[in-house]
């Protein structure tokens, strides 16, 4: 507790006399936790439990109370905080309902609590109103990023001054130019390397708040995840379910700075309208890759013989486990590709050493030298926040005192002295755990945890460029593959998808078993068929959802809950196959748009209407399925004729702009 005031009251408005309110004594505390700063006022009486928590409503004559879903209930019981699978969840339905008061006394519930008593996070605060000086004792009303307004509280004893220079060392207050009794909350660019945001709502409610702990209010608070009031987003006027295309715009840029909405098509959007892929191919798999395959492929002083093959073996089929110590060190860039068994032992050496160095520097950091280090206490508390909680039921990490959860630990904090001005952000320890998993050895774990984190670095940066640049590509891809299930998105306010997030921030970690995390990450590293393939994966997931959710009609809720509950339902192999099928269609299309191509990395893929083969002058193949295959002996795809009928079924008007 930072800070604590008694004689703060509420003046209920509902006295039987229209001129004498009915007050409420009160505590009010600003209380700081592991991972982010409340603020809390109860009648007198009351403990601190935030089982019940009852806010004010934008009226003085009603409140707006929180109700739990049964799910909420059951997972979050008073003695115990929510797990971390809950925490997960990607929608956790909330309703509000608002409720009159018969009388101005703090009525109280079944469990003796007051429905005046709440509790905010400073994350959620938008404005403090205070009353100028001279005007009787002190008060002043929160109001929070959903517009919801707290009731006023009234400083009987003392003023206001130290509770505001109090908020001050947590976040900036900035007089508003309209209003000198407003302060607004600037938003901290900087908040914990924040991702909270990415949702948030600087002019109107969607009141998501990304839940703290592991998944997304912010990077240093990683662990919420949203709770989508469905009622802030739409109107309450059946007739007018959808906010207008502009308004949706301009709330995702806002929210996303950078992130380009296309309010009406572009020309580039009808062209894609207008495309006919064709159908998608049938498309097989191979068994994984075994250990006598990989040793064939290597020369007498242990050189990968021919890269590529061994590349298209592991995208067709993954790899057996014995194999994946080895493997992945080369498919992450830990091992060069060309490099011979003696160079791998001299670098390894050279790696250890580094790594140790950098475990020593945070090792030999004193208690006092990390209570004047902020970042590195934070870092430190982030991560032992989340390791105690990642992945514990595989038994590599279960159990108390594992020593797979000492090295989960160590790795990511020598991470944070690798990479300082990332640090730790939560939510990495889901991409380190398969790794350590596969390697059982620290330093190897951590240098092929680098090598992944080069590749996801911009996901967690506080600028989020990797999620805004990844979420337009799929956007473009979608709207290619399918334009009337995108129609239909859009007709729900979910043209957006935000809820594939999760799926692109972590790689489908929480989407997947644990098992078949280790089979589409080795997949995913070969970077075949084409660049970006994870897109093609989300699109995948996405297409086979798509009857269910149009035939049902889901609305904006509807789809975000049902998308959350596929989490360790989806078939890895099927996703696998349907993604692939995707790729060949889209790299055999004739007039495949500019964008798609950047997109998937394809070079000179679009042939002239005139063009009656697959081969520029060159003759260099211009799809990769058809080299993928060569030299597989395995059944897996007719690829040549399912190219010429997709070709030939594809337009050829001209491109002109809409």
């Amino acid at each position: 507790v930072v800070y604590e005031q008694e004689g703060v009251f509420i003046h209920s408005s509902c006295g039987k006399n229209d001129d004498q309110d009915s007050l409420i004594a009160g505590i009010l505390r600003v209380i700081e936790k592991e991972n982010e700063v409340v603020v809390d006022w109860r009648p007198l009486d009351e403990t601190l439990d935030t089982s019940n928590i009852l806010c004010a409503g934008k009226d003085s004559s009603s409140v707006v109370e929180w109700t739990q879903t049964p799910k909420e209930k059951c997972s979050r019981g008073a003695d115990r905080p929510s797990s971390y699978e809950a925490e997960w969840d990607m929608v956790t339905t909330v309703s509000f309902k608002k409720k009159p008061h018969s009388n101005g006394d703090a009525t109280t519930h079944a469990n003796g609590e007051s429905k005046w008593s709440f509790l905010f996070s400073l994350t959620d605060l938008k404005s403090i109103k205070q009353n100028k000086e001279g005007m009787g004792w002190s008060y002043l009303v929160f109001c929070l990023k959903d517009d919801v307004k707290l009731p006023a509280l009234h400083f009987h004893h003392g003023d206001s001054k130290p509770l505001i220079k109090c908020l001050e060392k947590h976040v900036a207050l900035n007089e508003s130019p309209h209003d000198e009794r407003v302060l607004l909350v600037k938003t901290q660019k900087s908040l914990s390397q924040s991702f909270e945001n990415l949702f948030d709502e600087p002019s109107y409610g969607i009141l998501q708040k990304w839940k703290k702990d592991p998944y997304i209010v912010t990077m240093g608070k990683f662990s919420r995840v949203t709770n989508y009031i469905v009622g802030s987003l739409r109107s309450s006027d059946p007739s007018n379910q959808r906010r207008p295309p502009s308004e949706m715009a301009d709330f995702l840029n806002d929210t996303i700075p950078g992130l380009k909405i296309n309010q009406q098509e572009e020309p580039g959007f009808e062209v894609i309208t207008r495309i006919d892929l064709g159908k998608q191919p049938e498309v097989s798999r191979r068994e994984p890759v075994s250990a006598e395959e990989w040793a064939k492929n290597m020369d007498s002083e242990g050189r990968i013989l021919d890269v590529d093959y061994i590349k298209r073996l592991i995208f067709k089929g993954g790899l057996c486990h014995t194999l994946r110590k080895e493997a992945w060190k080369f498919l992450l860039g830990y091992f060069p590709w060309n490099s011979s068994k003696e160079e791998r032992a001299n670098l390894q050496k050279r790696k250890t050493d580094e790594y140790f160095r950098m475990k020593l520097q945070w090792k030999s950091v004193s208690e006092e030298q990390e209570k004047r280090n902020s970042r590195l206490r934070d870092y430190r508390s982030l991560i032992e926040k989340d390791v105690n909680r990642t992945d514990r039921t595989n038994k590599f990490y279960e159990g108390e005192d594992n020593p797979g959860l000492i090295l989960l630990h160590d790795i990511l904090m020598t991470y944070c002295m690798y990479d300082f001005d990332l640090g730790y952000v939560q939510g990495m320890s889901d991409l380190l755990s398969p790794v350590l998993y596969v390697m059982e050895n620290e330093v190897d774990a951590f240098w092929c945890f680098v090598s992944y984190m080069d590749q996801m670095h911009q996901n967690f940066e506080e600028q989020m460029q990797g999620m805004k640049t990844q979420l337009v590509q799929l956007s473009h891809l979608l709207r290619l593959l399918d334009s009337g299930f995108c129609s239909y998105l859009e007709s729900q306010d979910s043209g957006y998808l935000y809820f594939c997030f999760r799926w692109l921030l972590i790689r489908f970690k929480r989407e997947f078993s644990f098992q078949d995390i280790l089979r589409l990450w080795e997949v995913m590293w070969t970077e075949l068929p084409c660049q970006n393939f994870h897109l093609l994966l989300c699109c995948a997931i996405l297409e086979s959802e798509k009857q269910q959710i149009m035939d049902k009609h889901y609305g904006f809720n509807e789809i975000l809950k049902h998308i959350n509950e596929l989490s360790m339902k989806i078939d890895v192999e099927y996703i696998l196959c349907k993604a692939e099928a995707i790729s060949m269609q889209m790299m055999n299309c004739k007039e495949l748009p500019q964008t798609i191509s950047e997109i998937l990395g394809i070079e000179n893929s679009s042939v002239t209407p005139d063009s009656d083969t697959g081969e520029d002058e060159s003759g260099a193949e211009l799809s990769c399925p058809t080299s993928l295959y060569q030299s597989i002996s395995t059944p897996v795809i007719a690829a040549n004729g399912t190219r010429d009928s997709a070709q030939q079924m594809a337009e050829t008007q001209s491109l002109t702009p809409a």
